[in-house]
């Protein structure tokens, strides 16, 4: 289910400071303040829901958050803070997030707001989220120890959120743009990390997905990386041991922890500063002993997971017959050319040894997950969603699928 463990709002009214600009640079073009529509709730967002003017929880929603539409800026900024204006009983939060569109055709991670952005931002999306009361985990929770529910008799609510961009980025601090042009490929962050099933066949995820059965998608443990529902803005390739892999969309947060990017560097990870970059917080802590064995909900971990996977993704995609260790890549750290695979609800996309429909399975690409498209060549003519080609796209080393079922791909080259 939704759970997250958030930053509590202690006062009536949150001021999110903006980052300080580099005086040295000369002052660009001003980019106007804007308020957030708070009554925008649609069938983006989740457990929330909006009267009167006023963003709250819905009724018996533990967490939940309302998901702004992408916003084009008249000029660059550095960062966009927000004035909040709302109230949070003890044991309630609220929290913004706020993430770019890289050069490559992707969002990057979530990040606070006034955090410093990439260079030359000019992208954003806002993300307001409320919790009732100290959360647990992804949907996964339950078979990962337990979960807690909410302890607040009353909700967090949210009256106003301003939205304040800096339009001068200190170029010290700000995080390095994505290339405009990344038809070159630069490969992903790859961690090898231990992997459990999440299974919870209709249970709803921290995205607002309710499960299926076979479904295929994975769950990490933060936010940071979240896909809203029915995207695969954030998607990993996780492969195993016998050499299958499976591209699926992250939908929940989990397992164990919620505030866990293990996948970043140290320097900006949002808890666990002094783990090593790619070692999950519930790792250390199941192997070493790390936070006295416990997880940040002060649970005894009992497994060193670091990614939950779905059970199509399980047993399908991977063949796995056990949790075990994987191999992960977070395909939001690479570069390159970018498509988005959509089968027309027709489940999971085979991805072959060969660019034919006949060549042996060795792997599934799940609806709405992305792939890194290495190249392209010529194989059997497939008819789908988008159309009937002879050309596949080259995913991974010895790893095809078909360009009927793949979206977004522009300027491919020969293999």
């Amino acid at each position: 289910m939704l759970r997250r463990h958030l930053v509590p709002l202690v006062a009536a009214t949150l001021l999110t400071t903006l980052a300080t600009p580099a005086p040295a640079l000369a002052d660009p073009a001003p980019v106007e303040p804007w308020t957030a529509d708070l009554t925008a709730v649609d069938g983006d967002d989740v457990g929330v829901a909006a009267g009167g003017g006023v963003l709250r929880l819905a009724p018996g929603a533990h967490e939940g958050y309302l998901l702004l539409a992408p916003r084009a800026l008249a000029g660059p900024v550095g960062a966009v803070a927000a004035e909040v204006d709302g109230s949070a009983p003890e044991g309630t939060t609220v929290e913004v997030d706020v993430r770019v569109a890289a050069g490559d055709g992707q969002w990057g991670e979530w990040l606070p707001a006034g955090a410093p952005l990439p260079a030359g931002t000019r992208t954003t999306q806002v993300r307001v989220a409320l919790t009732a009361a100290a959360g647990a985990g992804s949907a996964a929770a339950a078979g990962a120890g337990g979960a807690g529910g909410p302890t607040a008799a009353a909700g967090p609510e949210v009256r106003s959120v301003r939205l304040v961009p800096d339009p001068a980025p200190d170029p010290a601090t700000s995080r390095a743009a994505a290339p405009d042009d990344a038809r070159g490929v630069v490969n992903g962050t790859t961690y090898r990390v231990f992997a459990t099933r999440e299974g919870l066949v209709g249970g709803t995820t921290a995205n607002g997905h309710v499960i299926t059965e076979r479904d295929h998608f994975v769950a990490l443990p933060s936010r940071r990386g979240l896909s809203p529902k029915g995207t695969g803005s954030y998607t990993v390739q996780v492969c195993a041991g016998n050499g299958r892999c499976e591209w699926a969309p992250v939908w929940d947060v989990g397992p164990w922890n919620t505030k866990d990017d293990y996948w970043n560097p140290p320097a900006t990870r949002e808890s666990w500063k002094d783990l090593p970059q790619g070692v999950p917080q519930a790792q250390a802590a199941y192997l070493n002993g790390y936070n006295g064995g416990k997880d940040q909900f002060d649970r005894r971990v009992l497994n060193p997971a670091g990614i939950d996977l779905a059970d199509g993704v399980f047993w399908d995609g991977l063949k796995l017959s056990d949790n075990d260790w994987v191999t992960v890549t977070y395909l939001w750290t690479a570069s390159g050319l970018t498509g988005y695979v959509r089968t027309g609800g027709d489940g999971p996309l085979n991805v072959r040894g060969a660019a034919s429909a006949t060549a042996p399975q060795v792997g599934i690409a799940a609806d709405y997950a992305q792939v890194r498209v290495l190249c392209q060549l010529r194989g059997q003519s497939v008819s789908g969603p988008e159309g009937t080609s002879n050309l596949w796209y080259r995913i991974a080393t010895g790893k095809y699928v078909a360009r009927a079922y793949v979206t977004g791909v522009v300027g491919a080259k020969l293999c």
